[in-house]
């Protein structure tokens, strides 16, 4: 792992770092925020995954998060979004390829050699991070936005146990059955057999086994994404479910990160009530 940077924030530091992936095959860059209580032991995580053409800076830099993770002693991990660099494909569109690993490991070419996000932020990263940092492994939370609010669900019904907390900002929600971000993207990563994609769709996982912890979803009503988020399905299935959830409509909001940045003191007190008993 090298150091790019090394700032102080809140007390505590924002790090931005460089390690050699197992699960990508590539360099990956990460932001981790310490607070200032990691000064006196391990601290409990929050990770948060970002979405479409983001890298690890869009949330390090625009949500507004560390201010609340000071104030709750709590750690903040903001992965990038897919593998990058000389020999990793990509694609003219915005919505494949880099910046789009859509948190999953993919199995068609050219995508299979180093698409393995799924991998990277369930088992490399966390691997890494446990063993170098002041962090509490038994006490993690997950969140992210878009794309990565799609990852966070998906992650957090996946791992029983392992999360304490989810929560996301205008997550997609039932990719499997949405064409444009979703379909297309998964043929290309998972290839035409659809009995492989559930496992990546928040909505599907919904039915089949839920989440075994507390849930906030934020959505807004003038997201210009709402087709492609689909925030009906996942709400439909929330209530087929009985799963305890919180799921806000939040009145005029885009898909920005004026938006997150507007509910992001929310949703970190909602994940420190969870994290801290």
């Amino acid at each position: 792992m090298k150091t790019v940077s090394e700032s102080r924030c809140f007390g505590g530091v924002q790090g931005v770092y460089t390690h050699a992936s197992q699960a990508t095959g590539t360099e990956m860059t990460f932001g981790l925020f310490l607070p200032e209580q990691a000064e006196d032991g391990p601290v409990p995580v929050l990770w948060f995954l970002a979405g479409l053409t983001c890298t690890h800076e869009n949330a390090m830099i625009k949500a507004g998060a560390q201010r609340w993770a000071a104030e709750y002693g709590m750690a903040l991990v903001f992965p990038d979004t897919s593998p990058r660099g000389p020999g990793v494909p990509n694609d003219e569109a915005y919505d494949m390829g880099q910046g789009a690993g859509f948190y999953v490991n993919a199995t068609e070419g050219p995508w299979a050699k180093h698409f393995r996000m799924w991998d990277y932020v369930t088992d490399d990263l966390p691997h890494l991070v446990f063993n170098t940092f002041p962090v509490d492994e038994s006490r993690q939370a997950i969140t992210g936005h878009s794309m990565g609010g799609h990852g966070a669900l998906t992650v957090a019904m996946s791992f029983p146990g392992r999360f304490a907390s989810v929560s996301a900002f205008a997550p997609m929600t039932n990719p499997s059955v949405c064409e444009e971000w979703g379909r297309r993207q998964f043929t290309a990563y998972l290839g035409r057999d659809e009995s492989l994609w559930g496992q990546y769709d928040a909505t599907v996982l919904m039915r089949k086994r839920g989440f075994d912890g507390p849930m906030l979803i934020d959505q807004g009503t003038a997201d210009q994404f709402l087709e492609h988020l689909r925030p009906e399905a996942l709400a439909t299935a929330v209530a087929e479910r009985r799963q305890g959830a919180i799921l806000r409509l939040q009145k005029g909001y885009d898909h920005s990160y004026f938006f997150v940045s507007s509910f992001i003191e929310d949703h970190i007190a909602f994940h420190a009530t969870a994290l801290h008993g």
